[in-house]
């Protein structure tokens, strides 16, 4: 289903914390950094809000914004995938929970809390 999109992960309907956290941290996460990320939607600028809202002073994600923003405002628009993990790995924060600056703003210690925090407040987050 919808695990890893550019900037985000998908929400738990019907799997849990632990589960995203095995799927995006333990098993994608361990692909080589190089492999691409296609995902279905164009959700990208709004999950690098959302980001941006959870690490306001990550440089990688500042850079990423500003680039799908040039490309989002193109006529036609472009889309602003493929990723690869790599890049997910410094802009992601679901892919970042292990983080310690993920972790402060969430005020978790481990990374499935941490993922289970991102994702509540990411299911009611409005960009502002």
């Amino acid at each position: 289903g919808d695990t890893l999109f550019l900037g985000g992960c998908g929400r738990f309907f019907e799997g849990t914390a632990e589960q995203m956290y095995s799927a995006l941290v333990e098993k994608l996460g361990s692909l080589p950094p190089d492999t691409k990320v296609y995902c279905g939607h164009e959700y990208s600028l709004q999950n690098l809000g959302f980001g941006a809202h959870v690490e306001p002073e990550n440089p990688d994600l500042s850079e990423k914004i500003s680039w799908c923003k040039e490309k989002r405002e193109l006529n036609p628009p472009e889309p602003t995938v493929p990723s690869t993990i790599a890049e997910e790995k410094k802009i992601n924060p679901f892919m970042r929970v292990e983080v310690s600056s993920v972790q402060k703003h969430t005020n978790t210690t481990s990374g499935v809390e941490t993922m289970r925090a991102l994702r509540a407040e990411k299911d009611n987050f409005k960009a502002k």
